[in-house]
């Protein structure tokens, strides 16, 4: 206990101090596990007791003897989660309370804090003395304030045990020590790079040209001492190096600054950002470039060699902390995590201190967490975090509008007035015109009209809203015989949908004949340049996006054509979307054409949506108000799904794994190999249909009992090679079509 409260507080201590709360997280290390004093617990050790709860002591002494309600959540969540700061939860918290109903329905080790405090001191010492109380307000910085120092102290605990745990032993994998940014020998790098780029010939001179005014603005505007800003960019400028030259610039000035964390919405966009990376920097070491996403590929321990398991095992301690100078990541890992309240999960908060935040098609973000979302941003690009965030997009929303509504409840730090970094938007997309936007909106168009269209067109791309309009667009296509036919949707396992895009990629740059029917999930970022795109009536973003497939590379003799129509069958994928959609007609009726290089036409449809959607949600805000962690990181859901994963008999590899899951159970390594198989499916309330075999993810110590969210298809004919799992008319080509 010595050992461990004292090594604890000094790493927390440590965690802490890059955002002023070192004595805070000091004294939660050393109190976190006080109960372990008690007699109790010292039965419990012998296995003569259980349902213990040997937190409770610390969070009472630190709540009220030192009257720090955040290190008191602290404390009493390192095992249990942050659970709620309100009047009546912080009541609950005092250990009379407790020893006599607690909620958790377990016993506490020891109801004498005195006694508790005598042991604890006769190891170390003497305790701090109570600070001074600074008065809290409610609000989401004051939320995430707790997270941060929540989070100093579960790494600090997590990583002392582990230590302790591997003490002794012959066979364990020591955690690798953090590589240093090294900004300016990166940098150095990256201009080399883009010095490469600027002579290839192969780039047509325009898009060269555009991209390399990009990058000097993005040099130029890291030497702003703003901390929130605004990348607003044509697609294909370049926007994925410019962002990078614009961390690594001010990083190279600035020595507080400790990492790059690059967050992406789509793992379709993820693996082409990683390559770049890796490209730039893989003579940096192995573990300068952290992936941490649901498919990041670490691969489990079966025929490998050991220097692979070595580096799986390193990666997956590093993905624990986010303790490493790069950092590729996803929205949904990054901003869930930004409002979670378990330890594993905000576990790597306190490693954002001082780093740069790239957002990347900040677009995706749903309009009823927005104003939650920018609020925690706020406060992270404060002095106290010393953190830059940077919105990269083509389509930039306006949230600045939502500035007065940000602020509303927050300390008057916290503002959302980003700085953009081009100031020349207009002639910059003016440069970058490639595209030709056709509005065919006055009727709907019937599927074999729309086909008949395509069979004139060697080479297209048609992107609607829903998977059973693609599928009906796929079998029509078929009956017209057209040649080079492809569908892309979620119905697709992720694997099959990356092989399927390097065969159409290789047929584009072959001339071949190519005709995609796909749905959203080839916007936003994925590299294929179709000289034409058809695009189903959407959110002007959306629209957008899809553009941004046509003639992407600027390298045709003529510009690419977008014609946007009405389908035949009018339908969206939920009601926010639809909304989206239906402001984006109602502005084309009032306009009679939408300029799509034109950054002001996206601030005009931003804020009239703005004005008529709901841009935080009510619940959330409630949870604010009473400082609800547990409820707060309930209802923060980028994806809100009840999807079930389902393993998929695409190819030999899966198969394997699926046998794999049978012959052994699964486990948290079989789920990450396996995700590239994996697709989400969406049972009836009756339960799961019974083509589907329920698996239970495996403990250390046992097998969990409730119901499984992983299931495997042992069936091939749910699974079609063209149109991906097909459970519902089970299995072939004709499934959607009746």
């Amino acid at each position: 206990m010595k050992e461990h409260a004292t090594e604890v507080a000094r790493l927390a201590a440590q965690k802490a101090d890059h955002f002023g709360e070192s004595e805070k997280a000091h004294l939660a290390g050393l109190l976190h596990d006080l109960g372990k004093y008690g007699d109790l617990f010292q039965r419990r050790l012998e296995g003569k007791e259980s349902g213990l709860d040997h937190w409770s002591a610390g969070a009472h002494i630190v709540l009220f003897e030192y009257k720090s309600i955040e290190t008191a959540l602290a404390i009493q969540g390192h095992h249990i989660g942050l659970q709620s700061g309100d009047p009546k939860s912080i009541k609950e918290m005092k250990l009379e309370n407790l020893a006599v109903k607690h909620p958790l329905e377990l016993r506490l080790t020891e109801t004498d804090t005195n006694l508790l405090k005598r042991r604890l001191k006769s190891d170390i010492g003497a305790l701090p003395q109570p600070g001074q109380v600074v008065p809290k307000k409610n609000s989401a910085a004051e939320m995430l304030d707790t997270r941060m120092l929540f989070s100093a102290l579960v790494d600090a605990d997590f990583l002392d045990t582990e230590r302790t745990m591997n003490q002794g032993k012959v066979k364990f994998v020591p955690r690798p020590p953090a590589p240093a940014l090294q900004a300016e020998r990166a940098l150095e790098r990256l201009e080399n790079r883009l010095s490469e780029l600027s002579t290839d010939e192969s780039i047509p001179p325009k898009t060269r040209e555009l991209r390399r005014t990009l990058a000097d603005v993005c040099a130029e505007a890291a030497c702003n001492p703003a901390r929130i800003f605004t990348l607003t960019a044509p697609t294909g400028s370049g926007k994925t190096l410019s962002m990078l030259r614009f961390a690594l610039t001010r990083a190279a000035q600035d020595p507080k600054v400790r990492r790059i964390v690059v967050v992406l919405p789509f793992l379709t966009i993820l693996d082409q950002t990683v390559g770049i990376y890796q490209t730039l920097f893989g003579e940096f070491g192995e573990h300068y470039i952290l992936e941490h996403h649901s498919l990041a590929g670490i691969r489990g321990e079966e025929k490998v060699d050991d220097a692979v398991k070595q580096s799986d095992r390193e990666k997956r301690l590093l993905t624990e902390n986010w303790d490493a100078p790069v950092v590729i990541t996803t929205s949904v890992q990054l901003l869930e995590s930004l409002h979670a309240n378990r330890p594993g999960a905000c576990r790597k908060l306190h490693n954002l201190a001082g780093s740069i935040i790239l957002f990347d098609e900040v677009q995706t973000l749903p309009a009823h967490l927005a104003v939650p979302t920018l609020k925690t941003l706020a406060r992270l690009a404060s002095e106290k975090y010393h953190c830059t965030v940077l919105f990269s997009t083509a389509t930039q929303p306006a949230f600045d509008q939502l500035d007065e509504r940000v602020r509303q409840g927050e300390p008057k730090t916290s503002s959302w007035q980003p700085q953009e970094i081009v100031v020349q938007q207009a002639e910059l997309f003016s440069r970058a015109r490639r595209v030709d936007t056709v509005w065919q909106t006055q009727t709907a168009l019937p599927w074999p009209e729309l086909i008949a269209g395509l069979e004139e067109q060697k080479q297209a791309l048609c992107i609607v809203n829903l998977k059973r309009h693609a599928y009906a667009l796929t079998q029509e296509a078929q009956q017209q015989n057209l040649e080079g036919i492809y569908h892309l949707s979620t119905a697709l396992c992720p694997q099959h949908r990356r092989d399927l895009l390097a065969q159409i990629v290789a047929d584009l740059d072959a001339g071949r004949p190519c005709r995609v029917f796909a749905t959203q999930c080839v916007e936003a970022g994925v590299d294929l340049d179709f000289p034409t795109v058809y695009r189903a009536m959407a959110p002007l973003d959306a629209i957008a996006q899809a553009a941004g497939r046509c003639n992407r590379h600027d390298s045709r003799p003529q510009k690419g054509t977008l014609t946007v129509f009405v389908p035949e069958e009018e339908k969206y994928p939920g009601k926010a979307y639809q909304q989206a959609a239906q402001l984006t007609k109602s502005l084309l009726v009032e306009h009679g054409h939408l300029d799509l290089d034109d950054p002001e036409t996206y601030r005009a449809f931003y804020q009239n949506l703005y004005a008529v959607a709901n841009t935080t949600d009510p619940e959330l805000e409630g949870f604010i108000k009473t400082q609800n962690y547990a409820e707060f990181a309930r209802r923060y859901r980028l994806i809100e799904t009840n999807a079930v994963n389902v393993v998929v008999p695409y190819n030999a590899e899966a198969k394997a794994l699926m046998q794999e899951a049978r012959d052994l159970g699964i486990t948290g390594d079989w789920m990450r190999r396996v995700r590239g198989y994996t697709v989400s499916h969406f049972p009836d309330r009756g339960g799961p249909p019974p083509y589907l075999e329920p698996l239970f993810f495996r403990f250390q110590y046992g097998n969990r009992s409730e119901v499984p969210d992983w299931f495997l298809c042992g069936e091939e004919r749910l699974y079609d090679l063209l149109l991906g799992f097909m459970p519902e008319e089970g299995g072939g080509q004709g499934a959607y079509f009746a």
